[in-house]
């Protein structure tokens, strides 16, 4: 069986996009994931425009880097924007 070539010789692989990232609005800090399309099964509701976002589709999770008061994590605040609800909030 021949041998694998050195990954040090293989071009480098960009970062996958659905790596959560950190992003500062103006109520506060959120941890931001964008959800290729294609990956999602679930139907969602943007808590923006009150539109659904169809199964497979691309989007945005995003949830405070803090949880709230009561809350066993931050994570049990996410949400679902479409991307472009998301990038409007300034």
């Amino acid at each position: 069986m021949a041998r694998r070539p050195s990954k040090h010789l293989r071009p480098a692989r960009p970062l996958s996009t659905s790596l959560a990232r950190a992003e500062t609005k103006r109520d506060g800090a959120w941890v931001v994931q964008a959800m290729v399309g294609g990956r999602s099964t679930k139907q969602y509701t943007c808590p923006d425009c009150h539109r659904s976002i169809p199964a497979g589709a691309a989007h945005v999770v995003a949830w405070p880097r803090t949880p709230h008061v009561g809350a066993a994590s931050a994570v049990d605040d996410r949400r679902h924007w479409h991307t472009a609800c998301w990038n409007r909030r300034g």
